[in-house]
């Protein structure tokens, strides 16, 4: 990584999944005029990406047979997730100090680690959202997103769709384990955590005190 990317006018958001993160994101920067990076803002990132280079983030672009991406082990799938996070941490480096030099502020929904954060950004730049492990197990599949409803659907399509969704379900386990919970919760930022009775104006600004911003 290059020691001399700092910046001063970024604001990370990691975390769980359902814990809000492309909610605050986008609310943030449309109060204070900024740039939201939004879930997956690495998807436009302008070069062709080298399947050498990026081997999980082009998995998916190279696939023969979207079955076989339902069919690996969980430890397969976990494993895939942790690299194609690494990947996307390098696509996110090479893009932000484009996206910072225009001088607003800027929110991202990122997959940067927290060691890296550290680095980069002053310690109160960065947002840890916290939702309960459990909830992605029990709701995966009830987001209307299209890439969602097409992973149930292949699911479905499995000779036997029950093992096949257990074996799935076993993969998201690996990933929203306690241990990925606790690490994100001992990292050192300011956290916050997923409340039902909470509004999103409540949660913004319980953000903005976070980030120093009021």
């Amino acid at each position: 990584m290059d020691k001399h990317l700092f910046f001063e006018n970024a604001y990370f958001i990691i975390g769980t999944s359902y814990a809000g993160k492309s909610t605050m994101v986008k609310a943030l920067a449309e109060k204070y005029s900024g740039i939201a990076c939004e879930e997956n803002y690495h998807d436009h990132y302008s070069g062709e990406l080298d399947a050498g280079e990026f081997p999980c983030l082009t998995y998916t672009r190279d696939l023969k047979d979207w079955h076989d991406f339902i069919r690996r082990s969980p430890e397969e799938y976990k494993s895939w997730i942790d690299g194609a996070q690494k990947e996307c941490e390098i696509l996110e480096l090479r893009m932000l100090p484009a996206i910072c030099s225009q001088g607003k502020k800027v929110f991202v929904d990122t997959n940067i680690c927290a060691e890296t954060l550290k680095e980069i950004a002053p310690l109160n730049h960065t947002l840890v959202m916290l939702a309960d492990p459990e909830i992605p197990l029990r709701r995966f599949f009830d987001r209307p997103d299209p890439e969602k409803q097409f992973l149930y659907k292949l699911i479905m399509e499995e000779p036997d769709p029950e093992k096949a969704m257990e074996n799935y379900r076993q993969g998201l386990k690996l990933i929203c384990s306690q241990e990925s919970y606790d690490a994100l919760q001992n990292s050192g930022f300011n956290v916050i955590y997923r409340d039902e009775n909470r509004t999103i104006e409540q949660t913004v600004s319980l953000a903005e005190k976070a980030f120093g911003l009021k």
